[in-house]
């Protein structure tokens, strides 16, 4: 059952690997991330955790038993006890729920673990798996939106209903 890990320095080589063998992929429904992402990786991924550390973002990913990665699900622009949520599942692992688990848990991590209280998220008309995804794990549609040029629903989830932690605990493993 694949693992849902905080990011760490060592996931890069396979989060690369990732990003690489599922680009064309995920630019069927997403913006194409660029070659200069690809090119400057190691220095993108340390930015990113730098920002983890400093409490702005929370970056997940959905680890195989062998460490290759099958997903990840970021909380980003964590600011008044809210964030924004993405997520991006491999082409191989779509479509057995893994990304409604992973989903669902980070929604509960972002309550018990990181303090939030809403989350929000978005995603294309076209985009139908996503639209399911965020309304199996409690979304709620909000509004129509123009995402990177195309139009798109905009969602929110209220989290006040979980307890809470007083302090985040880093490094932890969950299963999705």
């Amino acid at each position: 059952m694949p693992e849902l890990q905080r990011l760490r320095p060592d996931h890069a080589p396979a989060l690369l690997a990732f990003e690489r063998e599922n680009r064309a992929y995920f630019a069927a429904s997403v913006p194409d991330r660029g070659d200069d992402y690809f090119a400057g990786f190691d220095a993108r991924h340390a930015a990113l955790l730098a920002e983890q550390e400093s409490g702005a973002c929370h970056f997940h990913v959905l680890a195989g038993g062998d460490g290759e990665i099958l997903g990840r699900v970021n909380l980003v622009d964590v600011a008044g006890g809210s964030a924004e949520l993405g997520y991006r599942i491999a082409q191989k692992a779509a479509r057995q729920g893994l990304a409604t688990s992973a989903v669902q848990k980070v929604c509960l991590l972002a309550a018990t673990e990181y303090g939030l209280t809403s989350l929000r998220a978005g995603t294309t008309l076209d985009n139908p798996g996503s639209q399911a995804v965020l309304a199996r794990a409690g979304f709620v549609a909000t509004g129509e939106a123009e995402l990177d040029g195309r139009p798109g629903i905009t969602y929110t989830r209220d989290l006040t209903g979980h307890p809470r932690r007083t302090a985040p605990v880093s490094g932890r493993r969950y299963t999705a």
